[in-house]
């Protein structure tokens, strides 16, 4: 096969693999890079490999990077852009399953492929697009079926990792896990368990965001493998319950964990915090899915969010608690629920007119509960439009509220 139109991508790294070839080297782009090309979906990255050693590469541009130099790979920065060039290698002893004991440098691009995890995966191509298929990757890809490059269960024992990017992939692709590929993972799934939270959260989000996510749920099923996922051995029935909704799509990190949290029945703020703590996220995005789940629920048994509901919850958290409640059967109309939040007087409580400072300049309040009290009966009043947000009219407001507090 020999592609005539490529990408602008690969366009601006061919003069990497010409100045590689000019020196007496193979160079070809790599991987996933060729493999989205050939199904037309757009590129992230453009990997290159060559059979010139790192200090060989090093030697032929100015501007290098030793990004992964032990492995063999050093980042190519040309004309603003970063290329990651890697060594041909053979890997050998994956005793912890999932980093090679012994990285060896190679001559040969055959040597460099057949390690790699899925035949769609192992193609190579020239700067001037033609494919090198040694593996009948172009077959597999045609006939949508996701096959492991030589023995599966070497390739899993290489890299656990790779289990999950099967199921992933065929969530992204909507390929099909060929059977032999399949009972390695059934065979070998307690491995994923030797693999780091974070490495595996990654391919269990894009599994969630990919564009057929119940092959993915399918083939985590059908082998057993989320039972060595963090928190999901039990989840079987949840996991289910996702594949039997109508066709979804999540479009972000943020929605999948909101989907997640509330189909596990997470969904008051402590188990919510604990389920993403345990697979080792950000607190921002906790904090995100948090506020998302306490909206969701809002919209599920009332129909519809306050105007304190909105102001808490917040712009974004607001448009993926709809986006799921959207897919769960209970979504508002977007646009209406982002100008309810657009109408708020305030969408921050730093905008507040008055502040501590205010109030005990007016011998209001003492520093004390009572301050923070009154400012909360403030906010709540600009929230509600039940007191105009000017110094003024809280301050009048504020001295209501202490004189109440008083008796």
């Amino acid at each position: 096969m020999i592609l005539t139109q490529l990408p602008a991508e690969f366009q601006a790294a061919k003069p990497i693999i010409e100045t590689i070839e000019a020196a007496g080297y193979e160079a070809y782009f790599v991987g996933g890079c060729v493999r989205d090309t050939i199904l037309g979906k757009p590129l992230h990255d453009v990997d290159i490999a060559t059979s010139a050693f790192p200090a060989e590469v090093k030697q032929l541009f100015k501007r290098t990077v030793d990004t992964g130099i032990e492995h063999g790979t050093v980042m190519i920065l040309d004309h603003g852009n970063g290329y990651e060039t890697t060594t041909f290698r053979t890997e050998s002893g994956y005793q912890d399953f999932r980093r090679p004991d012994q990285v060896t440098f190679v001559r040969s691009l055959k040597e460099d492929l057949k390690r790699r995890d899925f035949t769609i995966n192992a193609l190579a191509m020239t700067a001037n697009g033609e494919v090198i298929d040694l593996f009948d990757g172009l077959a597999d890809m045609e006939q949508g079926i996701l096959r492991a490059v030589g023995v599966a269960e070497e390739r899993f024992h290489e890299d656990a990792l790779r289990m999950m990017r099967a199921v992933r992939f065929a969530s992204q692709l909507g390929f099909t896990i060929e059977s032999q590929t399949e009972q390695a993972i059934a065979d070998n799934a307690a491995l994923l368990a030797k693999i780091a939270v974070e490495r595996t959260r990654v391919e269990w989000e894009k599994l969630l965001m990919g564009q057929h996510p119940v092959a993915g749920l399918t083939g985590l099923l059908t082998t057993d493998l989320y039972r060595y996922m963090p928190a999901m051995a039990d989840q079987e029935a949840m996991l289910r319950q996702l594949m039997a909704l109508p066709a979804w799509h999540l479009p972000s990190i943020e929605s999948t964990w909101t989907l997640l949290s509330w189909t596990m029945q997470r969904t008051d703020e402590v188990a919510v915090r604990q389920l993403l703590k345990t697979w080792k996220t950000s607190n921002e995005l906790i904090n995100h899915v948090t506020a998302a789940i306490k909206a969701l629920m809002a919209l599920k048994h009332n129909g519809q969010l306050t105007a304190q509901e909105n102001f808490y919850t917040g712009l974004e958290a607001l448009k993926t608690a709809n986006q799921v409640a959207t897919i769960l059967g209970f979504g508002q109309d977007q646009a209406q629920l982002v100008q309810s939040y657009a109408s708020l007087p305030i969408h921050d409580k730093h905008e507040l007119a008055i502040n501590g400072g205010d109030l005990l300049k007016a011998k209001l309040v003492t520093p004390g509960p009572m301050m923070g009290q009154i400012l909360a009966a403030c906010l709540q009043a600009v929230v509600m439009k039940q007191v105009p947000n000017q110094q003024d009219a809280l301050l009048d407001f504020a001295r209501m509220v202490a004189d109440s507090k008083k008796h």
